[in-house]
Formats: structure tokens, C-alpha cells, sequence
């Protein structure tokens, strides 16, 4: 899942970013308000994560514009400021959680986690279809309640899918998510990753199908 990580301490965003990176999220790095907000102009994010304390544009700020735009992306506001009246300063201009630092980095990516499924409607972590079983909190898959094997690629798409089940998505909106600006390394290699997808997991096409001209959609 893509994530936008806004921490203006850039020692500590790189440490964020490579530990979220390993957790399997493509995340991008911002130190500053002003590019942040360039940045949610443009592009689709699941979550937030938001320093207050920020040059150019503060994190509040830029909390409170998302909200009056009418943009419900789950925002968590990871910042110094701990007392009580900021917390609630916070959650009352639209933030969807509060983490103070200094801060348990695990404790930091299972809120994270949370926050997609609550965002997701996905409560138990845990999409079925078929018999198929996507477990989004352990990231693993079974099917007939044997584990299948998954190359990374194929299991962030897996998931990607099965959080907006029922939505069509783009491919360029998947080749975004999976591999951020620099974009996929092939032409086709979202189809490639359906391909596989498909015969690992739906070899009759039951759920995951290509909607002509305007990309792929999980079923369920």
C-alpha cells in the first residue's frame, strides 16, 4: 500500500521509510508542508502519516484543508507534541490517530494497518472469495486453507485488490502503487502479475477480471 510519510527530522524519515518499506508499503518522503500538500494535489494515498511541526505549511494546516476538501484518506499524526490538548487539537481538526514520540516503530505500523482496514471496512483483517482467503494483517494466503506461495509483487497486488474489492483500478494506478514513480520496470508486467494471480488463485476467472480499456477488478 502507498503511503505518504511527511517528517521534516530527515534521519528519521529515511529510518521510517526503510522500516515501512520492509513491512511491504511503498512510501514517499517529504520534509516540508508545501511539497506534502503538492504531493496529496497528485496523488492517491491509503494513509497519512503527519508530522505537526513542519516548514512552510504546518501539519495541522494541511490536516485541516484535506478535511474541507472533502478528502477522507486516514491521516495518523506522528509528532513531538504529546500533551493531552494537542492530542485533542488533532483529532479534532480530522486526524484518525495520534502517536507521540519518541514511539515503538512496531507500535507505529500496526496502527497503520489498522487504520487501512478500518478505512477499508475490513475489520477482522481478512477478505475471503471463493476459496480464497487473504489474510491482510499476516499478509498470507490460503486456498482450501492450505498457504499458497506468493512472490512479494504478486502478494501486494493480491491485497491491493482485495481491500478495493469491487472497485476497478487502473493499471496505472496499480503500476503507481506497487512501484512508485519510477513506475514498472515492463510494459506488461501488471498483466504479467494478474496472469500468475489468476492461475495460482482463480485459474476460471471467477473474481479477478479485466474491465476492457479501463483495468482490473476483484469480485467478491
Amino acid at each position: 500500500m502507498r503511503l505518504l510519510l511527511v517528517e521534516d527530522d530527515k534521519t528519521l524519515g529515511r529510518l521510517i521509510k526503510k522500516g515501512l518499506e520492509e513491512e511491504g508499503f511503498l512510501v514517499d518522503l517529504v520534509s516540508n508542508g508545501a511539497t506534502a500538500e503538492e504531493y496529496l494535489n497528485t496523488e492517491n494515498y491509503e494513509v497519512i502519516v503527519l508530522d505537526l511541526m513542519l516548514p512552510e505549511k504546518d501539519g495541522l494546516s494541511i490536516l485541516e484543508s484535506l478535511r474541507n476538501r472533502g478528502i477522507c484518506t486516514p491521516v495518523l499524526i506522528l509528532t513531538a507534541k504529546g500533551s493531552v490538548e494537542d492530542k485533542i487539537k488533532g483529532l479534532n481538526a480530522g486526524a484518525d490517530d495520534y502517536l507521540a514520540k519518541p514511539f515503538d516503530f512496531q507500535e507505529l505500523v500496526a496502527r497503520i494497518k489498522a487504520l487501512i482496514r478500518r478505512y477499508h471496512n475490513v475489520s477482522k483483517g481478512i477478505v475471503s472469495f471463493g476459496d480464497v482467503e487473504v489474510d491482510l494483517v499476516n499478509q498470507n494466503v490460503k486456498v482450501k486453507g492450505k498457504d499458497i506461495e506468493l512472490t512479494a509483487m504478486e502478494l501486494k497486488l493480491l491485497m491491493m485488490l482485495a481491500l478495493k474489492s469491487n472497485r476497478i483500478l487502473s493499471k496505472t494506478y496499480i503500476e503507481q502503487s506497487l512501484y512508485g514513480w519510477e513506475g514498472s520496470p515492463d510494459s506488461n508486467v501488471i498483466e504479467v502479475l494478474i496472469s500468475r494471480l489468476r492461475k495460482k488463485l482463480d485459474p476460471e476467472g471467477k473474481y479477478i477480471k479485466t474491465v476492457k480499456g479501463l483495468g482490473y477488478i476483484l469480485k467478491i
